[in-house]
């Protein structure tokens, strides 16, 4: 329901959103420790030869870099910040072919799943005289990874593999991946946008070389991000202007989000994460129990703790997010309705689903505010929604 809060601005109340997968609500905490860095260390970050509220500027950045980057059991040097998982992917791709482009050749790797700003990115980087192989994945989402091995020539610079898709939540085998990519001597990027801090993910134990992260997708603040470099990795600034971020950013600091981001990492624990399962679980079984014609996209054991995407055959996905979000709920679909480009889930074509599949597409992602009891209620419309428009759907009456 949408109210007035009587100063002519409207508030959402009593609505059960689950589509946190696209962004989450801000902790409060969160807000509580950026704003000194809006009002009282509002300064850009300085040498330690500045003036004071430069240096504690960046004396914020430094620890907010090493918080970070513990949790990967990095070093703190081998984080830049950036303005999101957008920017995080553009530059590892971009920077690392052009790198290695004279020196080794100008072929990338990625999975058909990856999402739009590594698709896209290694789409332009075709335009611009590279190669690029698209992986198929199988009918849960995994890449086959003798296709991969076959995949990788002497001229490949890069293979992009995310560590779990941001539709069907898959994940993928990245140990093997990375093994793979270490034994062909080819540089491995992932897309940790839906599972850094939710899925167990450690540098020193997997050879992957560049990790985009995101603060947007675990009650951080929206744009700003984060790319993990590993010492050593041949890379090239592909953002002129200033000599920010170690000379790979140009580009004035987001010290208040930074702050904001590096205290969202601190808030997520293993408790939350099994939470968060648990609520995946109960709606997938009810789902699958309780409605007929219903097929859940992705694996069922090796996905995202907060992911649950499942097709409602035989109904159009964008009126089924329209119905849910008259009573009270928000969640996205993969109908080509609902997709800017108007083009169907990529994703769900990709794992072997056909224009129906994908239009019929509801995808449940929870986050910290989300309670068991939400599911419970969600299935319960869900239900009553897909009986009444599948009454009306000639679909379903052939």
């Amino acid at each position: 329901m949408i109210i007035s809060n009587g100063e002519g601005e409207e508030i959402f109340e009593n609505i059960i959103y689950l589509d946190n997968a696209a962004c989450t609500r801000l902790d409060e905490r969160v807000l509580e420790v950026m704003k000194p860095y809006f009002f009282n260390i509002y300064a850009v970050a300085t040498s330690e030869f500045g003036y004071s509220m430069g240096i504690e500027a960046k004396e914020a950045l430094a620890r907010s870099r090493e918080s970070i980057a513990s949790k990967l059991d990095a070093n703190s040097e081998e984080i830049i910040f950036t303005s999101g998982s957008t920017e995080s992917s553009n530059t590892a791709l971009k920077g690392v072919a052009m790198a290695l482009k004279e020196k080794k050749g100008k072929h990338v790797v990625a999975s058909k799943i990856e999402d739009f700003p590594v698709l896209n990115t290694a789409k332009v980087l075709e335009g611009q005289g590279f190669s690029a192989t698209f992986l198929d994945v199988d009918p849960e989402g995994f890449v086959d990874l003798e296709e991969l091995k076959n995949a990788i020539t002497k001229e490949t610079v890069l293979v992009s593999i995310q560590q779990g898709n941001q539709e069907i939540g898959t994940v993928q085998d990245l140990k093997a991946i990375s093994e793979i990519c270490e034994e062909k001597d080819v540089l491995l990027h992932t897309d940790a946008t839906h599972s850094f801090t939710r899925l167990p993910l450690n540098v020193k134990e997997l050879p992957v070389d560049l990790i985009t992260m995101s603060a947007h997708t675990i009650h951080g603040p929206r744009g700003i991000g984060a790319l993990y470099i590993r010492k050593g990795t041949p890379i090239t600034k592909f953002m002129d202007g200033g000599f920010q971020e170690f000379n790979l950013r140009a580009g004035v600091e987001n010290i208040p989000s930074a702050v904001g981001f590096a205290k969202a990492v601190e808030l997520v624990t293993e408790e939350e994460n099994k939470r968060l399962k648990a609520m995946r679980d109960r709606i997938i079984d009810k789902a699958l129990s309780e409605i007929p014609e219903v097929t859940l996209n992705g694996s069922r054991e090796k996905r995202l703790p907060q992911n649950a995407n499942l097709t409602f055959h035989y109904v159009e996905g964008e009126s089924v997010t329209l119905h849910m979000d008259m009573r009270g709920f928000a969640v996205s679909t993969g109908s080509a309705c609902f997709s800017r480009s108007l083009e169907a889930s990529h994703v769900i074509r990709g794992i072997g689903g056909d224009h129906e599949r994908a239009h019929g597409s509801v995808r449940f992602t929870f986050g910290r505010y989300n309670h068991i009891e939400d599911t419970d209620a969600a299935i319960e419309a869900m239900s009553e929604i897909v009986a009444r428009l599948r009454e009306i759907s000639p679909l379903a009456r052939k």
